[in-house]
């Protein structure tokens, strides 16, 4: 029986254009190609371990063409829309107190202060409110797919992984899960909808 779910925040409840990268690379003079360096300083990002100054400073090595303030819109305008169906389906959720509720996003500072602008506060507020606990991999240090985030948040919580499901358009992030017990739906973005859940429960 599933007590627990534990969801991701991007292509889950907002929007992304994760191409925008690659699209906008060879705009400011790049290679499309990523390096296994640029993979790394973003891992860097998202556990916060550098800050966004050495992040943007790092990336104009990749946008040698591009401004910082060309660099953070690049980076930040990867953030579409957040369907208000979505909200309301997850405070209706919420609401019924069936679930303990988790939220779990490999994210940076730079995006979430993008998120809270393009939401606004009483909106993001509403969000953030709906779950027992809101974990951003920049500020617990940790990220997906690594075993440890998976862990921490079982132990933290005291939760059963047998007992929670875990929800991530990406597959790699549910295939380690499911190695740890966790039961997941690897959601298809544009074929499925976080608003359908409870056909998967």
């Amino acid at each position: 029986m599933i007590k627990n779910i534990i969801f991701d925040f991007g292509d889950i409840f907002i929007n992304l254009d994760k191409e925008i990268i690659f699209r906008e690379i060879e705009r400011f003079g790049g290679n499309p190609i990523l390096s296994p360096e640029m993979y790394q300083l973003n891992a860097l990002y998202e556990t916060g371990q550098i800050s966004s100054e050495k992040f943007i400073l790092d990336l104009a090595q990749v946008y040698p063409k591009a401004t910082p303030d060309e660099i953070i819109k690049i980076w930040n305008d990867m953030l579409l829309d957040f369907p208000d169906k979505r909200l309301e389906f997850l405070e209706e959720f919420a609401q019924k107190n069936t679930h303990y509720l988790f939220l779990l996003s490999n994210t940076n500072a730079l995006h979430i202060e993008e998120v809270k602008k393009k939401m606004g506060a009483e909106k993001f507020n509403r969000f953030r409110n709906s779950f027992e606990k809101f974990y951003l991999s920049h500020e617990i240090h940790l990220r997906k797919p690594n075993a440890d985030i998976y862990n921490f948040v079982l132990q933290e919580n005291k939760l059963q992984a047998e007992e929670t499901l875990f929800i991530d358009d990406t597959k790699e992030n549910t295939d380690a899960a499911e190695k740890l017990g966790i039961k997941c739906w690897n959601l298809q973005v544009g074929k499925e909808d976080i608003i359908n859940l409870k056909t998967r429960l």
